[in-house]
């Protein structure tokens, strides 16, 4: 049961609720967890549903609920998971292993969210990796022309400012369920703001420049 990496949101958090698209339950599910369910129900019937055939999802489901016993899990569930999940998991970095009972046995408890350890790990790269790109896309937009100064200097900084709400609403949310509207703030925020930047340097760059008008300005300064 292969589960990409727990930033690319749509493709993880946005299928923690077992349904398309993004969701504020996704969110909840993803960071602070289904507490009604073990966290192997919560992903076999989320992002992991097409993993494996439906018996063998139920087949998990069930043993999880009957107390995640090792003598059936030698005896049935082990063989399943060798077949289904080990591929991955085991296999490709920053998934959880299941070559184990007690591996397994971990993620059949009441399913809490991420752990502290990958949010740790999640929030750096998601944080600094981003903020990288929004540097850059920042720098190219601020040389573009017929853009008063304000609204340069806005829209350079909200990215930034809504990058981190996301990401503390990340922390929030893994205590406080409510917080996940934040986390949807802090993603359309960052992705607007970015998209208003990225969409001007490119028509600026791309078709503006072949009206052949020279633009003696220092765009840094003039507004």
């Amino acid at each position: 049961m292969h589960e990409p990496d727990a930033r690319k949101t749509w493709r993880t958090s946005g299928k923690a609720d077992g349904k398309f698209g993004l969701s504020l339950d996704d969110v909840v599910y993803s960071y602070y967890g289904n507490r009604g369910n073990s966290k192997l129900e919560s992903k076999l019937n989320g992002s992991m549903k097409d993993k494996a055939p439906e018996k063998v999802r139920a087949d998990l489901i069930h043993w999880a609920r009957d107390g995640a016993s090792k003598e059936q899990y030698e005896s049935k569930i082990q063989g399943e998971v060798q077949q289904y999940c080990s591929i991955c998991h085991g296999v490709i970095p920053g998934l959880p292993s299941f070559n184990s009972y007690e591996e397994l046995h971990e993620v059949a408890k009441t399913d809490r969210g991420i752990t502290v350890d990958s949010l740790t790990r999640v929030s750096h790269i998601h944080l600094f990796g981003i903020s990288f790109i929004f540097f850059f896309v920042g720098l190219i937009f601020s040389l573009a022309v017929g853009v008063p100064k304000w609204l340069k200097e806005l829209s350079i900084a909200l990215p930034f400012a809504f990058l981190i709400i996301d990401v503390f609403s990340w922390w929030l949310t893994k205590w406080y369920p409510a917080a996940a509207w934040l986390t949807i703030i802090g993603g359309i925020g960052y992705s607007l703001a970015s998209t208003f930047m990225l969409f001007t340097c490119l028509y600026q760059m791309w078709i503006l420049s072949r009206n052949d008008k020279k633009y003696m300005i220092n765009a840094w300064t003039d507004d």
